[in-house]
């Protein structure tokens, strides 16, 4: 099964990666379905391409807004540019955009996005027809919907489905609440989240009276969907027939990117590794790894049938650990390290390194660009030289455990 991973500007795509990646799922400046990322212009997904490429994997764009009639004129030269810089595969949710990228770019595949909403085998059947090599589910299906459905379908043609990250309150993403709320409309890329507001009443008649909005103990983030995790599942997703798993996350840090990428890289090859029995435990070291991002309270969406439900209850994210640094290189215990969040001389911090289980390491010592001794590394991207009570790979994220209360 693939581990596709997200990317939102050219480092998210480096750490993608360099910690494992199959695929890698990005946007052009335009047609894409998050705008917030800084995402790729002509240039650099040339680039792009030829980075995954040179390292084996391949790299898909997203083409799946739902355009309007004065967009589509700029559409041919999009697809012709993204076939010329040697994309893999568009993923695309509008039948028109489907017909015109098999006219303007044939070399490239076409996998149909979630957007679609395709909860059933005629649905994948037809996109097949028309030229789909892949479908990305509804995230709305069950593992035994999903068994179904790839018992009906031809065997060449994939199933993606997402795997962890941020869900949508609406079906499929299809939303219009922010467009209502802000002008901004999700459906083109550029969702202002309102979905993870905090909502109260007005009674109508009671000028300026105020009510809470209560669900059980207390909450009033009626529309806040859990985030969907689902590491623990790789048997049941093998055994369902699905071809990819993908991470949501195109708007998320590299940190980010690194970490779950690397979870579900270790996890996938922890269960071929053991002959793919269905009684496969991932390692409960890299299952704690996903507990050291942001992120709200996980769930398993609705995979195994029923509603996954929202956090009612606040509509921030849990943070057990700040990411502090990055590996540029070490020789033996000295690295080289870019700070990304302040830490002091004397801390114990994580590493997580592109290959191997993740380690605590002790920074002994610390000095700045100058050779000065210091202790702590409180600027943005300040270059530092640390003594390590052991060597830290190139390329290594290292994290800080937060003190809670």
């Amino acid at each position: 099964m693939e581990v596709l991973s997200p990317a939102g500007d050219m480092e998210c795509l480096e750490k993608a990666l360099d910690f494992g990646a199959d695929a890698v799922f990005l946007a052009g400046k335009e047609f894409g379905m998050r705008t917030a990322p800084k995402n790729f212009d002509m240039q650099q997904l040339a680039e792009a391409v030829g980075r995954a490429h040179s390292k084996g994997a391949k790299l898909y764009v997203t083409c799946n807004t739902l355009p309007r009639n004065d967009e589509l004129s700029r559409l041919p030269e999009f697809l012709r540019g993204c076939e010329e810089c040697g994309v893999d595969a568009f993923i695309i949710a509008d039948m028109g955009v489907l017909e015109l990228a098999k006219k303007y770019a044939p070399r490239v595949d076409v996998h149909i996005s979630t957007q679609a909403g395709i909860v059933n085998y005629a649905a994948a059947n037809a996109f097949y027809n028309m030229g789909a090599s892949r479908v990305v589910l509804a995230r709305e299906m069950s593992f035994e919907e999903i068994a179904d459905l790839r018992a009906h379908i031809p065997k060449e043609l994939e199933i993606e489905v997402f795997v962890h990250g941020a869900m949508c309150v609406s079906f499929s993403g299809r939303c219009l609440i922010s467009a209502y709320m802000t002008g901004r409309d999700a459906n083109r890329g550029d969702c202002a989240q309102p979905c993870r507001w905090r909502y109260s009443l007005y009674e109508e008649n009671r000028e300026g009276q105020f009510f809470p909005v209560e669900e059980k103990d207390g909450g009033t983030y009626l529309y806040n969907s859990k985030d969907m995790c689902l590491i623990d599942y790789i048997p049941q997703l093998y055994s369902a027939g699905v071809s990819s798993l993908k991470i949501e996350g195109r708007a998320k840090s590299a940190y980010y990117t690194a970490v779950v990428t690397n979870a579900y890289r270790h996890a996938v090859d922890g269960f071929y590794e053991g002959g793919c029995r269905q009684d496969y435990r991932v390692d409960e070291r890299i299952r704690a790894e996903l507990d050291k991002i942001s992120h709200r309270q996980y769930s398993q969406g609705f995979y195994l049938g029923g509603e996954p439900g929202q956090n009612t209850s606040d509509g921030g994210y849990i943070r057990r650990f700040d990411f502090v640094a990055t590996c540029e290189g070490s020789d033996g215990n000295t690295a080289v390290i870019i700070q990304r969040n302040r830490f002091f001389t004397g801390d114990t911090l994580d590493v997580l390194p592109p290959d191997g289980m993740p380690f605590d390491v002790v920074i002994e010592e610390m000095y700045d660009e100058d050779g000065q001794p210091v202790e702590s590394a409180p600027h943005p991207l300040q270059r530092l030289t640390a003594r390590t009570s052991r060597s830290i790979p190139a390329g290594s994220m290292l994290r800080k455990k937060r003190e809670l209360d």
